[in-house]
């Protein structure tokens, strides 16, 4: 039983009509032409079992050729899923998606907003347990359209370009047990959509060159991620990327969770983030204002083996508390022009298992905060941090509060402030005791007023400027 609902299949998949539990015939695309012999072009065979409106399209074990998109559009088609155990393979020969979901939904998740017809016609349309994979340099997997829940489920998206597009207008997608690998585009894509509840859990979102997650432009709200292994989305040359990108240029991104994944690879392409927002979004108002986007929380996750593993640029109201950073070749941790900004409790270590080519230290780590306000850093574990200035910097920020850090054994200064205004640290240990520790310090500040600077231990001394913070209790 593949679980959705009563249709029953052989161990070899669906061949031909099969029988549900109530005695009925339940037919396959196989008896609207198709033929799944991985030659046969059965683009028109699957389009003519979606048109007849039979809800649950089944597709037998095959190999199914499409040279042209099936097109589901579902006001005409009514209810619709297209479903595999496993055993289908849909190679997609010609340009454009391999399925294409067009549906009428124009309005938001407000049930009021929802138009009848969307309940009695078009909701949930569910790819599961499907293979798609690409023959053509602009093949897609999955596009969708102005459809109201779209679920995808156990599924594969391979070699395509990019594996799942949401364009123009959509709400209430699922994703889930999937795996959208070694894409020449973008695992999963927001191509300037209005979206708003978007969920994608346990799935491998790996090898694609375009980026693994990748929110561009549109208006898009409350996306969650969880749960899920991302790595190595982008490739050595071409434009820098990351595993999840969130690039608000175009448009605005707010209200993200991404919690409990193992995000990683590739440090070899120049650039590369784990996880970057490009917070600089525009209003959707005539007069199209310049906007700080964000609100996003980092929690619980794994980060290692790229140049940068959190990259914020423009953004605000971001938390990143409870996560493993490891292996920034560039940065652990990189906040620019931000505001807002909470790191509570992280551990930025070293991992001893993996050496670098023979030398350890290549990767350097470190958090560098540069140009920002308002913003929180408590908690932290920051250790070996290596061929740095500093193993934190603070450049013309203002209004910060760093508390209860520990910034152990690294290259440079412990804590670096330069040109920073209106800020306290308190009850840190900063120190390095390596026995070949550099000759540097552990605070130096520099530039800047209005600081202030109390009940610290310092274990390898200070460096202040005249007028730059208060300094009491220190040790």
């Amino acid at each position: 039983m593949l679980g959705l609902g009563l249709v029953l299949f052989c161990g070899n998949g669906w061949a031909g009509e099969t029988m549900n539990s109530k005695g009925e015939t339940t037919k396959t695309v196989r008896d609207f032409g198709a033929v799944g012999d991985g030659v046969t072009d059965d683009s028109l065979a699957i389009q003519r079992a979606v048109d007849a409106g039979i809800g649950g399209v089944v597709f037998p074990k095959g190999v199914y050729r499409l040279q042209k998109t099936v097109t589901v559009r579902l006001e005409e088609s009514g209810f619709t899923s297209l479903m595999s155990d496993g055993t289908a393979k849909v190679v997609m020969a010609g340009s454009g998606p391999a399925f294409l979901f067009l549906g009428t939904h124009e309005g938001s998740a407000d049930p009021k907003q929802v138009k009848e017809k969307v309940w009695e016609k078009e909701r949930m349309p569910m790819v599961r347990g499907m293979e798609i994979v690409g023959d053509h340099e602009e093949a897609d997997g999955i596009e969708a359209n102005g459809v109201m829940q779209l679920t995808v489920t156990e599924s594969r998206v391979h070699r395509v370009r990019h594996g799942l597009r949401l364009v123009r207008r959509n709400r209430n997608v699922i994703v889930s047990n999937c795996h959208f690998y070694e894409n020449r585009g973008c695992g999963v894509f927001f191509d300037h959509v209005n979206l708003h509840q978007f969920n994608i859990t346990g799935s491998h979102i790996s090898y694609n060159a375009g980026g693994g997650i990748v929110l561009r432009g549109g208006e898009v709200r409350n996306v969650h991620i969880g749960s899920c292994d991302i790595e190595s989305n982008m490739k050595p040359e071409g434009e820098a990327t990351a595993n999840v990108l969130i690039d608000c240029r175009e448009g605005s991104t707010a209200e993200v969770a991404i919690t409990g994944c193992t995000i990683q690879h590739n440090s070899k392409s120049a650039g590369s983030a784990n996880i970057r927002v490009l917070g600089k979004g525009v209003t959707s108002t005539k007069n199209a204002l310049a906007t700080q986007e964000g609100h996003i929380t980092i929690t619980g996750n794994v980060f290692s083996d790229v140049m940068v593993n959190v990259h914020l640029d423009h953004a605000r109201g971001v938390t990143i508390v409870g996560n493993t950073f490891w292996e920034g070749f560039e940065h652990d941790l990189l906040v620019e022009n931000s505001q807002a900004i909470v790191v509570g409790p992280n551990d930025f270590d070293r991992n001893p298992r993996y050496v670098v080519n023979g030398n350890w230290a290549k990767d350097k780590n470190g958090l560098v905060f540069r140009d920002c306000q308002d913003s929180k850093l408590s908690g932290l574990l920051v250790k070996g941090v290596w061929g740095k200035e500093a193993a934190v910097l603070l450049e013309r920020c203002d209004r910060f509060t760093v508390t209860d850090c520990s910034i152990l054994d690294s290259d440079g200064i412990g804590l670096l402030m330069r040109d920073c205004v209106r800020s306290r640290v308190s009850d840190c240990m900063i120190r390095d005791d390596r026995e070949e520790r550099k000759a540097v310090v552990s605070f130096k500040a520099t530039g800047g007023k209005d600081n202030w600077v109390r009940g610290n231990w310092f274990g390898n001394g200070t460096d202040v400027a005249d007028g730059v913070a208060v300094m009491e209790g220190n040790r």
